[in-house]
Parts: C-alpha cells; sequence; structure tokens
C-alpha cells in the first residue's frame, strides 16, 4: 500500500509557445507523491496535452480525485488507456519507488546539451535565439512551421540554413498544419537544400505534416522525397503508435514518453518492433523529463539527439526544495 497525494503546479513560458494548434501561455500539471510505510517517497508528473491525444487536465484531476489516499500497485496497472499520461506518471513513480536506489548517475539520464535538440521559437526570432543555444553547447535544433505564411517561413527557413554552422542539424515541426500542397512545397525545399554543396546544414526530418487524419498522404509522401518525414501527433499515444505500425509506417516515430501512456507496455513494443524513435518533451517538469530520459536511455537506436531542450521556455526553474515544497 503507498500514501498518496497530489498537487496542481502551473509553469508561465517566458514567451507565447506558437504552434499550428494554439497559442500556449502557461503549463499546467499535476505532481502526485507516493509514500510507503517505511516513509520512502517517489514522484511521477501527470502533463497531459489535450490536442494530442492525451486525456484533459481535468479528467486527471477527476482521476486524482476519485482514487483513495492509500493505493496499490493494481490500481496503477488498472489505468484505463484514456488516461494515458496519468499511465505513465502513477508507473513511473511505482519504478522509482522500487528502483531509486538503483539509478546510476550517468550521461544517458544526463544528457550533454549536445545530445538534446533545442526548440527555437516561432517565426523571425528564431535567428536570434539560434546562437544563444549554439553557445549553450546545442548543435540540433527544432523549428515550428505551419504557423504563419508560407512564403514567409520560407524566407526564413532559407536565412536560418544560411546563418547555421555547417555541423548543425534542423528539425522542422509542422504540427499537422499543412495541406499537402505545402507539405510537398516544403519537402521540395528541403531535398534541394541537400543538392546544395555551398549549404552542409542537416535537415534531419519534417515532423507530422499532416493531420492525423491523413495518415495515408503522409506514408505516400515519405515514399516521394528524400528528406526523412517524422510522426508526432500521429503517435501520440501507445495505441496510435501499434496502429501506425500496423498500417505500414517503418519510418521516424516522435515519442513522447508523458503521454504515451504505460512506461512497461511502451518499452515492450519499441524493442520488439525495433522502431527510430526520437523521444521528446511535453514540457514537463525535472520529475516526468527524469522517468523519459530513462526510456529514452534504454530505447534510443539510432543515435538522435532527445528533444529536451526547452528549460529556456520558463521564466523559473525548480529550485533545491522542490517538490516537497508543494506539500508542505
Amino acid at each position: 500500500m503507498y500514501q498518496f497525494d497530489f498537487r496542481l503546479i502551473s509553469r508561465q513560458f517566458t514567451r507565447s509557445l506558437i504552434t499550428s494548434h494554439s497559442v500556449w501561455e502557461i503549463r499546467e500539471a499535476i505532481i502526485l507523491r507516493l509514500r510507503d510505510s517505511t516513509g520512502k517517497v517517489a514522484w511521477g508528473e501527470i502533463a497531459p496535452i489535450s490536442w494530442f491525444g492525451s486525456e484533459t487536465l481535468e479528467q486527471a484531476l477527476d482521476f486524482c480525485h476519485q482514487l483513495p489516499q492509500e493505493i496499490t500497485p493494481a490500481n496503477i496497472f488498472s489505468i484505463p488507456d484514456d488516461l494515458p499520461a496519468c499511465q505513465f506518471a502513477f508507473e513511473s513513480a511505482l519504478e522509482e519507488m522500487g528502483t531509486r536506489d538503483l539509478i546510476p548517475e550517468f550521461s544517458p539520464l544526463s544528457p550533454t546539451n549536445a545530445q538534446y535538440s533545442a526548440l527555437l521559437p516561432s517565426g523571425e526570432a528564431a535567428l536570434h535565439q539560434w546562437q544563444t543555444l549554439w553557445q549553450q553547447g546545442y548543435r540540433t535544433f527544432k523549428w515550428k512551421i505551419g504557423v504563419d505564411d508560407i512564403s514567409q517561413e520560407l524566407q526564413v527557413f532559407d536565412l536560418l540554413t544560411q546563418a547555421l554552422p555547417n555541423s548543425a542539424k534542423l528539425r522542422l515541426d509542422a504540427n499537422g498544419g499543412l495541406n499537402y500542397e505545402k507539405a510537398e512545397l516544403w519537402l521540395k525545399t528541403c531535398d534541394n537544400l541537400r543538392k546544395n554543396p555551398e549549404l552542409t546544414v542537416k535537415i534531419e526530418f519534417i515532423e507530422q505534416p499532416l493531420p492525423v487524419t491523413d495518415f495515408f498522404e503522409i506514408l505516400t509522401l515519405s515514399q516521394c522525397y528524400d528528406t526523412a518525414i517524422a510522426l508526432d501527433e500521429s503517435v501520440a499515444t501507445l495505441q496510435q503508435l501499434a496502429d501506425c505500425y500496423e498500417k505500414g509506417w517503418r519510418g521516424i516515430f516522435v515519442i513522447k514518453p508523458a503521454i504515451a501512456g504505460s512506461p512497461s507496455r511502451l518499452r515492450r513494443f519499441c524493442r520488439q518492433h525495433g522502431i527510430d524513435a526520437v523521444f521528446s518533451s511535453v514540457f514537463e517538469t525535472a520529475i516526468a523529463r527524469l522517468a523519459a530520459l530513462r526510456i529514452a536511455a534504454e530505447l534510443s537506436r539510432h543515435n538522435r539527439a532527445v528533444g529536451f531542450g526547452i528549460n529556456h521556455f520558463f521564466t523559473q526553474a525548480e529550485d533545491d526544495t522542490w517538490p516537497e515544497s508543494l506539500f508542505s
């Protein structure tokens, strides 16, 4: 039996996070605490993103409120699949309860900035932000597209690829915000860039160019262009991940562990099928980030940077008293 408690938190972004889905100002999440009979404590974090296919924050709160103050592993492993962020948080806390003293402090759990992909702000702000991030050690960058007029974005893209050092890698994330014609234009532009000997910046992939409903169109595009395509929103949860694999996707899968669902089942799926996975953030705190990085350290197969370079988007980092101070 574990004593269970939870707290709702909110963190302010330093600047509005603009995607094709929405404008995001505040990141809310639920921090949960498990305590065993010896007083040992483990933490979990529920950080849903409903427009990615997870439960809403309200649904997660309702679930936490209806749980008893004492819970068992059976309670945790019976969390339904329509609460994937809750599955991740509770199961991660349970794993920490059993392995906390055995977790080594080594680089796969604490990647250097060179092993992170740093998220750039959308639009022209990226032309300035990348330099600061480069000085901090980042070598892979993600830039949001499908936010502004495509002609304007292509102009900024041209300037950005000319400005970035030769060893940089760039990921373009459309968040499903393009139509087929615009996706083709981006892919053609990236393919042409690959042929230009004067520009050696590597376009690693275009992420989720079309909406989730357009799976077979994305599959077709992936077979027509040299530039790689990665699925993101299409594979947000473990159920979606399995569905896309069954439909024939063998490209890159962007996996956000904190909303994917059960960590143990996610591990089984990735190991069974040997997929090319990029593990990415949902703007979680250090609690869920550490749990997600453990999974990434176990399952990454293609030496791809993990998408957790997002701390510069928050006004305040967690201090040494956190998260204990939430429950005092």
